[in-house]
């Protein structure tokens, strides 16, 4: 008899590349998961690994059995939706992504209410960028995560994945106190043609996005810095060294010398959830997103 367990040790293998990899998404150790191969090896009664350089590959058999182990796993999140469904009841463990505004701005709340009204769920949440979390929840690594996109740059979502809105975060320019339009009650980006900017490292979407969103508008970018976080981003404003896109979701006070000047025609983000169809029935997954849609709701209010 093939352990289940082990099955989904090597398809996490055979998805992620690596034992390190799998170790990873699985949140085990590397030691864990080369027992766990060892021990499946055994009940195949066939190699399923070889050693490649420092690390493993797959052997035709391994590839078959991963294969199917992918289709098993698949039926066994099936009936344990169609289980939980028939129960009505959220209960279990769910992982959750987010990116880190998400996780800042949404998610305490959402996961105090998922305490309270859901007490036999445990939602478990993980900070991460968005490429990831899609990435994460195509694997099975990540039950629900939330997501975003631009109002004129949408994030391509696999067709197996439910995506479910959450909210529109508008979203200001952040300047230092001391620039000519910081007094303003609003501002169109093509009034900061002259201006350097403080933008996201290069190869993330939010990165792309703001050079085609400013070159829409007629503006070469001039990206003076580049941070991950908005709050070092915000920072560097402070200090006079450029201006930012300042998303409102999770965004707090902001620093001493620093203004936030909405935008004349609103420049967006939408923040959604996002699943796989195979676990749509799952009532877990919605008190989830009913629970972000409260949240949501509630800094509305």
């Amino acid at each position: 008899m093939l352990n289940l367990e082990r099955l989904r040790t090597l398809h996490a293998l055979a998805r992620h590349g690596s034992v390190s990899g799998a170790a990873e998404g699985l949140h085990v150790t590397t030691s864990a998961v080369s027992q766990q191969l060892s021990k499946l090896e055994r009940e195949a009664g066939q190699r399923l690994l070889v050693k490649s350089g420092r690390g493993v590959r797959l052997t035709d058999a391994g590839r078959l059995l991963a294969e199917h182990a992918g289709r098993i796993l698949s039926q066994v999140e099936l009936a344990q939706s169609d289980l939980e469904a028939q129960r009505g009841h959220a209960v279990g463990e769910l992982r959750l992504g987010a990116f880190p505004t998400a996780a800042r701005g949404l998610f305490p709340a959402a996961l105090t209410t998922l305490r309270a009204d859901h007490p036999q769920l445990r939602a478990r949440l993980v900070e991460m960028e968005q490429e990831e979390a899609v990435e994460g929840t195509v694997r099975g690594d990540i039950d629900l995560a939330v997501v975003l996109d631009w109002y004129n740059k949408p994030l391509p979502v696999p067709d197996e994945l439910v995506r479910a809105p959450v909210l529109d975060d508008p979203v200001d320019v952040a300047v230092p106190a001391g620039h000519p339009l910081a007094d303003r009650a609003d501002v169109s980006l093509a009034d900061f043609g002259e201006d350097e900017w403080i933008a996201w490292p290069k190869g993330e979407f939010c990165h792309d996005w703001l050079l085609s969103t400013l070159r829409g508008q007629g503006i070469e970018p001039r990206i003076a810095h580049m941070a991950e976080e908005h709050a070092t981003q915000l920072a560097l404003v402070a200090a006079g060294l450029g201006i930012a896109v300042a998303p409102r979701l999770g965004r707090g006070p902001l620093p001493e010398g620093v203004r936030a000047v909405p935008v004349r025609h609103t420049m967006c983000r939408h923040v959604f959830a996002i699943w796989r169809a195979d676990a749509d029935r799952r009532p877990s997954i919605r008190a989830v997103a009913d629970a972000l849609r409260e949240a949501a709701a509630g800094m509305a209010g």
